[in-house]
């Protein structure tokens, strides 16, 4: 394992911490600036915040960020409630039950209610975070099923097994399609400027320009920045539209001053004995203390803090647990053979249109990279004449992707019922075969040609560190619309954080990506 401890470098911030200095601090070290100038002579003194849901927002009167995500989190209990108490009066009815029966459903019901918030599925913290909500279900969900057994052991009496069972069936799914919904809006209101935390941004230059830009493009997490403070007020600011509010000694002001919800700190010269002052000051502001600790693509899973010797130590996973990787391995074999058999029909099917198509044969082999380097021959259904092999170096120079893959969008090479193939990679179906022989996964990076791999350098050989998958994070999130750096990006997130839970979201996301042929040609 890797150990990640945050330096402790001294800072300005340990005078910070008296109520009467935060209200008059800085007249001493402010300095003229690009940026605004602060007024800290009229500042109050520090008081409780309004509350959130009475402040206005300067740019957007809505309702504040803590109201509304207070009112997700109960609008997630209301909807988990009702999925509760509708698959209860499901089963019951359905099996016209007993009076012990009913009760113990019910039981389990409440059960699982309580389990829910236990794994934090009602946590703030969490609001729209898909894959955190749907673990909090799914573990509720087997943890309840081992209480109640338990619970009828303890008690001596029998537990109505196909009940409780066909209960627990019904509400999970229909509990997580319920924070789908909820999530969905969730985004959607964020796409608009609603719902988003105050955010101040604290660190250097360089380290405060790249968060921002990624907080951006993933407004659906909430954060929108307002202001920077940088090492100094002097320090030229990111280009990228956000002030600079103040400097490092600022932020408690700052953030009291701009109603800020949510500090972040990032770029690692605030650490240690600093950090724990600033979490003091922001304390009496309200905000919250958010800190990137640095660590690129790397997410939950694979982080555990360590508290050891008065340290916090931040422990990163290098290697998946064996278990994980059991369970990835039987999930590829059992749920690959039940797609296969049940997506056999439609291979023959479209088998058949394609040899009336166009001659030659219906299925196409084509030799890929695996595992570690490993070749295997992947399968395919044809979706091009049978020279198209050859004609691919005389069209290398037309080719719409930039980096080593070839796509294009009118590629001549396609026939007409391989274009329509295409757009719904039915012609990708075969390769559930090579699945269930275990030369690939359901989840995982894209199977690279020979020739593509030669051509890799530095980390992208890391792509080959798991077996390549029939859809992945590229298909989801772009398909052949992403340039090539941004589809390595993908590739080299997942193989560093894969994990069971990521493969069922990334397959139940598949299906939405493939019924709206987004990025497919």
């Amino acid at each position: 394992m890797q150990h990640v401890s945050p330096g402790l470098p001294d800072s300005e911030l340990d005078r910070l911490v008296d109520t009467d200095e935060l209200s008059t601090v800085g007249a001493d070290r402010r300095r003229t600036a690009a940026g605004p100038r602060l007024s800290w002579a009229s500042a109050q003194p520090f008081v409780s915040r309004p509350r959130a849901e009475e402040r206005l927002d300067a740019e957007v009167r809505v309702p504040g960020w803590r109201a509304l995500v207070g009112g997700y989190v109960r609008r997630a209990f209301v909807l988990d409630t009702l999925a509760a108490l509708g698959a209860a009066v499901l089963v019951v009815l359905g099996s016209h039950a007993s009076a012990s029966t009913t009760v113990w459903v019910a039981a389990t019901a409440v059960v699982l209610l309580v389990l829910v918030a236990v794994f934090r599925g009602y946590d703030r913290r969490g609001v729209g975070n898909g894959p955190a909500e749907f673990q909090a279900l799914l573990r509720a969900c087997l943890s309840a099923a081992a209480a109640v057994a338990l619970a009828s052991v303890a008690l001596g009496t029998t537990l109505p097994r196909l009940p409780v069972g066909a209960f627990l069936l019904v509400v999970t799914p229909a509990a997580a399609l319920g924070r789908y919904l909820l999530r969905r809006r969730l985004h959607g209101r964020r796409h608009e400027g609603v719902a988003m935390a105050r955010t101040l941004v604290v660190g250097d230059a360089a380290s405060a320009h790249r968060l921002v830009t990624d907080l951006r493009n993933a407004s659906h997490h909430g954060y929108r920045v307002v202001g920077l403070c940088l090492p100094s007020v002097d320090d030229a600011p990111p280009q990228d539209g956000v002030p600079t509010l103040g400097a490092y000694a600022d932020v408690p002001q700052v953030a009291y001053d701009q109603r800020i919800d949510v500090v972040i700190v990032t770029g690692g010269d605030l650490a240690g004995d600093a950090l724990r002052r600033l979490s003091w000051a922001l304390g009496r502001v309200g905000a919250d203390l958010v800190v990137e600790p640095g660590l690129v693509e790397v997410l939950g899973p694979r982080l555990q803090l360590r508290p050891t010797a008065g340290l916090t130590l931040l422990e990163v996973e290098t290697a998946p647990p064996g278990g994980r990787l059991i369970a990835k391995s039987l999930l590829d074999h059992a749920l690959g053979a039940v797609l296969l058999a049940a997506a056999a029909p439609v291979i023959a099917g479209a088998a058949l249109a394609v040899r009336l198509n166009s001659p030659g044969p219906a299925f196409y082999r084509q030799t890929r990279i695996g595992v570690d380097g490993r070749r295997f021959t992947m399968w395919k259904l044809r979706s091009m004449y049978v020279d198209a092999d050859a004609r691919r170096e005389a069209l290398l120079a037309e080719s719409d992707r930039d980096g080593l893959m070839f796509k294009m969008h009118d590629d001549p090479r396609v026939t007409s019922v391989g274009r329509l193939l295409r757009r719904y990679s039915v012609d990708e179906l075969p390769q559930l075969w090579n699945v269930v022989r275990g030369d690939m996964s359901l989840v995982g990076p894209r199977p690279p040609l020979p020739v593509e791999v030669d051509a890799y350098r530095d980390q992208v050989f890391r792509r080959l560190r798991v077996r390549p998958g029939l859809t992945g994070l590229w298909q989801v999130s772009g398909r052949s619309d992403l340039s090539w750096d941004e589809s390595v990006r993908l590739d080299l997130r997942y193989v560093d954080n894969w994990s069971v839970a990521m493969d069922l979201l990334i397959l139940w996301k598949t299906g939405r990506a493939v019924l709206g042929s987004s990025g497919a040609y």
